[in-house]
Formats: C-alpha cells, sequence, structure tokens
C-alpha cells in the first residue's frame, strides 16, 4: 500500500498505509542492509552516492540513485537539503538515516518531517535530548539512572587522571582521547574538538573519569508509537580500538557469569535471560533501586527501558553502559538509531530490527513481550588498517573479499554457520574520505564457544586480496584464552599485548612455503604465456645449472629470495631439503612438504594483480609483492624522510624549515578516514624540506618532508 505524505505525524513519523519507497540516507553496508530488507518487504529503494560512491555496490542495487556532487562528507552525505529534495525527487515517502552521518541530527530528522517525509527513527525531541552526551547524562541521572560523574575540562586536577574526552555530538571513536598526564590535557581537547567538529560539525567536548578495564555492555531497545518498549537482549562490545568497537557479540559473557552465579547461590530466583516487559509496565524512577536478588540482565533491562521511558522514545535505539566485573554499571549514552552491531541482536532473537524499525515508523503495534533469546553470536569488523602500525587505516582496491562458510548476507542466521554484511565487491575502491570497514562478519552457533571457532576459521581461510587488514589480529582475539573464558574488558589489547595479537597468522616457516609456492606458480604463469618452449619447466637445463631466482618483498618479514631449479626429477628448491613438487600451474600449486613422519601434502592458491601475489592456504594468508630484477636508483628514500602512512590531508603543521626538532617531536599532521594522524620526527635534527602545506591532499608515500640529523650535528 502506498502511503500519504499527509498521513505523516508530527514527533511519530508515521504513516497510516505502510511504506511503499525507502531513501537511505547513508551509504556501503548500511545502506545495502537497509536496502535487503525493504526488497523482502516489497518496498522500493533509493540510494544517495557522492562522486568517490559512484561505482558502490549501493548505487547499482538501488531501485534508483541520486548523485550528491562532491566527496567528502561535508559536500554530499551531510547535505541534509540535498537528501530531501533527492527523496522528493525519486517519491520516496520515508528516509531511512542508517547510522553515522545525519542519523543523529535532530535538525535534519525535523526537515524531513517538514517536506512531508516519514522519518524512521526516533522523535526529534528524543534525539535533542540524547544528542548532547552532557544533557543526556544530567537526564539519566534525574531519572535514576546510574551515571559517571561528568567533569568540566577546566577543572581537571591531578587528582581526577586518568579522563576520557569525548565528543558531545558524536560516537565512533571518533573526538575522543584519554589523558594521563595533566601538561597533555589543553592540546588533547584541541585535537578532540578538531576531530568532533570534521565527523559530527560540532566541536563539543566533554571530560569524565576514565576507568582503565570495564565491559562496554549495551541493551538493545525498541519502542513503538502505542506504549510498549522492548529491551530485545544486551550485547558486549568491550574490545576497542581508539574507543571504536572491534569485536561485538550476544549475549553478554559478563552478564551470562554473573547471572550464573547468582542462579548458583541459595538466594537465586529466576534470574537468566528474560524477555522484557509486557505491554502496559511502565519503568518509573523507583526501578534504579532494583530489587535485591535481581539478575545483572534484569537490572540492566529495567535500566534501558527507563532511559527510553524518560524520553518518550519510540524505534530502535541502544542504551550503553559501562560495567564492573562485581556487575555494577553506568550509563555511558544512548544511540537513537541502528547500531553497526545489530546483527548480533537479530541472530540470538530471529528478530529483524530494520523490519521492525520500518513498520513502527508505518505505526505499527510490537507484540506484548520480544522474542525469546537463543544461541550465541559474534561479529568483528573486517577493517583496511594496520594493526600492527598504530591502526593506520589503508586505502586502494579490494580485488578479492570471499568469506567461506557465509549462509547469508543481510539476513538473520537460524543455524550455525557465518553472515556478510559488506559495502564492497571484487573491485571496489576504499578512499580516503569514509571509514576504512570492509565488512561485518558474524558467526551464530548454539554455544559461544561454537561461535567463536566458526568465526576464527572462516577469517583465516577468507581471501582478502589488496589491502592490509585486520584479520589477523581478529583471529588471534577469537582464539585467545582470555577471550574464550570471557575475560573481555576494554583494556584487552593492552592486557595481552598489541603486538603478540596483531602477529602474522602463518608462522615463518609457513610463510616461507607460501612464497616458494607464489615463485613456482609464477614460474608456471612464465612458461604458460611463452610463445616458446611453453611446455618445458622454467629454466629447464638438460646439464646441471645454477638455480633460478625470484625476489619477494613481506611486510611483515622483509626479503625472501627464492632458489629454485628444475631436474628430470622435479624440482629443487634451495633451502627446502626433501620438498617435492606434486603439481604446479598458474593458480594453484600442490607441494609434499617433509616433516617428522612423512610427506605432507600442502596446496597453496596463488592470485596476482601487477607486482602482488597473494598466496592462501589452510596455514594462513600471505601477500608479498614480486621485486624487479634490477632496482631503480630514483627509486632509494634518504634516512630522515617523512613519507605519508597513507592517503589524507595535511591540516595542521607543526615546524619550520631550518628548525631544530627532537625524535618524537610532531611535524605535521593528517586527517584520513575521519581520523587525526601525528607525523613526528624520526629522529632528532633540523627539518630540512618541507614538501606540504596546510590542506594539501597527498598520496600514500608521498614525501612530505626531510628530518636532516648530520646538520645538528655539525652546528654542535
Amino acid at each position: 500500500m502506498t502511503a500519504s505524505r499527509s498521513d505523516s505525524v508530527r514527533g511519530g513519523g508515521r504513516v497510516t498505509g505502510g511504506l511503499s519507497n525507502v531513501l537511505v540516507a547513508n551509504r556501503g553496508e548500511i545502506a545495502r542492509r537497509v536496502f535487503a530488507t525493504c526488497r523482502r518487504m516489497g518496498i522500493g529503494t533509493v540510494a544517495v552516492y557522492s562522486d568517490a560512491d559512484a561505482a558502490a555496490p549501493h548505487v547499482a542495487e538501488a531501485d534508483a540513485a541520486v548523485r550528491l556532487p562532491g566527496s567528502t562528507p561535508a559536500e554530499t552525505y551531510l547535505r541534509g537539503e540535498l537528501i530531501i529534495e533527492a527523496a522528493l525527487a525519486t517519491g520516496a515517502d520515508a528516509i531511512h538515516p542508517g547510522y553515522g552521518f545525519l542519523s543523529e541530527n535532530a535538525e535534519f530528522a525535523r526537515s524531513v518531517q517538514a517536506a512531508g517525509l516519514v522519518w524512521i527513527g526516533p522523535p526529534v525531541e528524543a534525539i535533542e535530548q540524547m544528542g548532547s552526551k552532557v544533557a543526556s547524562k544530567k537526564m539519566m541521572d534525574a531519572a535514576g539512572v546510574p551515571v559517571l560523574a561528568e567533569l568540566d575540562p577546566a577543572e581537571v586536577t591531578p587528582a581526577h587522571l586518568p579522563v576520557l574526552i569525548k565528543a558531545s555530538a558524536g560516537g565512533g571513536g571518533r573526538g575522543m582521547r584519554v589523558v594521563r598526564d595533566l601538561a597533555d590535557l589543553e592540546s588533547q581537547i584541541a585535537a578532540a574538538r578538531r576531530e568532533a567538529e570534521s565527523a559530527f560539525g560540532d566541536p563539543t567536548v566533554f571530560c569524565e573519569r576514565y576507568l582503565e578495564t570495564g565491559r562496554h555492555i549495551e541493551v538493545q531497545v525498541m519502542a513503538d508509537t502505542h506504549g510498549t518498549i522492548w529491551a530485545v537482549g544486551e550485547r558486549e562490545c568491550s574490545i576497542q580500538r581508539r574507543h571504536q568497537k572491534v569485536l561485538e557479540e550476544a549475549p553478554s559473557p559478563l552478564v551470562e557469569r554473573i547471572d550464573a552465579m547468582r542462579a548458583s547461590g541459595p538466594e537465586a530466583r529466576g534470574g537468566g535471560r528474560q524477555s522484557g516487559t509486557p505491554r502496559g509496565v511502565h519503568a518509573h524512577a523507583g526501578a534504579a533501586r532494583m530489587a535485591d536478588g535481581q539478575s545483572m540482565r534484569e537490572r540492566l533491562f529495567e535500566a534501558a527501558k527507563l532511559a527510553a521511558g524518560a524520553i518518550g522514545y519510540t524505534g530502535a535505539g541502544t542504551v550503553e553502559f559501562l560495567a564492573d566485573e562485581a556487575g555494577e554499571f553506568f550509563f555511558l549514552e544512548m544511540n537513537t538509531r541502528l547500531q553497526v552491531e545489530h546483527p548480533v541482536t537479530e541472530c540470538t532473537t530471529g528478530l529483524d530490527l530494520v523490519r521492525a524499525q520500518l513498520e513502527v515508523a508505518a505505526g505499527g503495534a510490537l507484540a506484548a513481550v520480544p522474542p525469546p533469546l537463543h544461541g550465541h553470536s559474534i561479529e568483528v569488523r573486517l577493517y583496511a588498517e594496520d594493526p600492527a602500525h598504530e591502526w593506520q587505516p589503508q586505502s586502494g582496491t579490494v580485488h578479492r573479499l570471499e568469506i567461506p562458510s557465509v549462509l547469508t548476507e543481510f539476513d538473520i542466521l537460524d543455524r550455525p554457520g557465518v553472515r556478510l554484511d559488506t559495502g564492497v565487491v571484487d573491485g571496489s575502491v576504499v578512499g580516503v574520505h569514509y571509514d576504512p570497514m570492509l565488512a561485518k562478519v558474524i558467526s551464530y552457533a548454539e554455544t559461544r564457544a561454537e561461535a567463536a571457532r566458526l568465526l576464527a576459521t572462516a577469517l583465516q581461510r577468507a581471501k582478502i586480496h589488496g589491502l592490509v587488514t585486520n584479520r589477523d589480529l581478529l583471529v588471534r582475539v577469537l582464539r585467545h584464552p582470555a577471550f574464550l573464558a570471557g575475560d573481555t574488558d576494554t583494556a584487552f589489547f593492552d592486557t595481552h599485548g598489541l603486538d603478540a595479537l596483531s602477529a602474522p597468522l602463518v608462522s615463518a616457516a609457513d610463510e616461507s612455503l607460501s612464497i616458494v609456492a607464489a615463485a613456482l606458480a609464477d614460474a608456471a604463469a612464465n612458461r604458460k604465456a611463452a610463445r616458446v618452449g611453453g611446455g618445458l619447466p622454467a629454466g629447464w637445463r638438460n646439464l646441471p645449472s645454477q638455480s633460478l631466482h625470484k625476489s619477494y618483498e613481506s611486510r611483515t618479514s622483509g626479503t625472501h629470495d627464492i632458489g629454485y631449479r628444475f631436474t628430470r626429477t622435479g624440482v629443487t628448491v634451495d633451502g627446502h631439503d626433501g620438498l617435492e613438487l606434486v603439481a604446479a600451474g598458474p593458480d594453484r600449486v600442490v607441494l609434499a612438504v617433509p616433516g617428522e613422519r612423512g610427506l605432507v601434502r600442502r596446496q597453496f592458491d596463488i592470485a596476482r594483480y601487477g607486482d602482488l601475489v597473494c598466496v592462501d592456504s589452510p596455514l594462513g594468508p600471505v601477500s608479498v609483492h614480486r621485486q624487479p630484477r634490477f632496482s631503480d636508483p630514483a627509486d632509494q628514500v634518504a634516512y630522515g624522510s617523512l613519507l605519508a602512512p597513507m592517503p589524507g590531508s595535511v591540516i595542521r603543521i607543526g615546524a619550520e624549515v631550518g628548525s631544530a626538532v627532537e625524535q618524537g617531536q610532531p611535524i605535521l599532521w593528517l586527517e584520513a578516514m575521519k581520523m587525526e594522524h601525528t607525523i613526528s620526527a624520526p629522529a632528532a635534527g633540523v627539518l630540512s624540506a618541507l614538501n606540504v602545506t596546510v590542506g594539501q591532499q597527498v598520496d600514500v608515500g608521498a614525501l612530505l618532508a626531510v628530518v636532516d640529523p648530520t646538520e645538528i650535528q655539525e652546528n654542535q
């Protein structure tokens, strides 16, 4: 049934006849996620796209698409007036904001409704009340929800340290800084403000006490316009980098442990998982003083419903808490939108949260109680970034993204397996303007251990070609004894060592074996392309001869020089005695590898993209660059050169040419993928060259500046 714009209701954003055509004011994975549910419901879809996203999958999948001229978020996805014009031009009757960008912008929601369109989100007043983390904490405190006290940055003293600076209007780790030295407070506040302004258009920040170890627990709520509030289940999102979630799961292992301990005691009274509050039962201020004997899950759900009820919330939202190991928790914020990690709740409830959003926006009523919880689901965020080098974001072409064991995309898992939600396909380009998340990979199983095992195996065997990613880190986390034991606080990377967790999955010996396979596959490819004697092995001689050599550069282990020669009996590889070649083709090599109990066959799949060679096997993924036989002197980089670690925009310069600098002193700052990155002097010396200016866009590897250590020595 087609909705009429005259059916829109102020504040509720509802129509009486249902929705017929939805514009998603977002991009990538979230746009594709919403479109998937719309297609299942028979609802038309409209995409918007920047120039950088013209070839993106979400554009091709929509029924209609409208260009937003420009590439940066400020030029495109943050231009609410252009998005509303696009909706009207394409006959859309509703706008779904997704997450990020304008999803929690009250003025945009108000403009959507003023244009006669349905806003698939909460009331404008609720967005305004929760939009400021400062104001929302005061409101929750007054309502009886436990909160951490806000600190005025001007009044922070050494006794308050460490403190956390947070952007009032934002999320996703942007505009957040931990300060442990009072001398750093002013500069970190300034940096947080710049980042918040860039990401959210609002530079307001505040401080609060920073808990070094804590559990990030959040409750998914869903409310309709008829007075029903659901607490659909909790998620634990404690494993984070730079205050941005990396792994999320439902249910929370902390909550499970606390409630199991309670249930095993003599005071146990039910507890366990429960399905929320029946229709007509409303939270009130007294609910904050939970009755003795309530389970942690019951207390969390009551607090979340209390928060939602206090602001007259409708639609999907998330109430976030910081919990300690004893089960006490404090309100952090309420996200008035769908969350990135919503699939784990979907898989453990069978509830399509996007469908529920659409139905509530159209005036539908929720059932008396939410669906019951079952099984366990884990989601990881696969990022184009390098955890081993300060989480540097990566950009470039995704040549291949293939995850084994995927049962569904953008849909609910009803049996053990893997779900994939991604905004990229083979050939997609990851640019510098947006978040570098490639995909969300989600597992579901009856037990947490099986869900972790399924997900780790799928990631290890995934073919991810073209960009450095955090895949190895994710697999190591999923297999770590502390994770499997449920010990997943926010200091996980500090506690267990980022260096160890971000180390390659493949061992040194297995990496070497994989590179041998790459060399033999390259040799087979060369012979296949040869016009003469293509059937002969590469470098074959009738008499004994020297080895042929191929050289490859590994990002983690340096140069590998592979020497090999083909003989009448097979192939001999230098340093790999006893290795036998079973089969070799351009794309696949089978080797018989000697071991303590004899030969073991190993199969390697090889793919090439220019000089990039990707080798995949059950041993682990390996990516190397094939080196030319002769090096170009022009490619040599002088010591002291500062190269751009990623593409980005120069936003600040901290030193002048000719000035003396100390080792580690910030020289300039780059903004890339909505985060600020500091480029520091590699050694003490004199800044002898500065090749960029503020506002300049630079490519990865560009020579930004040069610090000459010899000049300062000569002047001493």
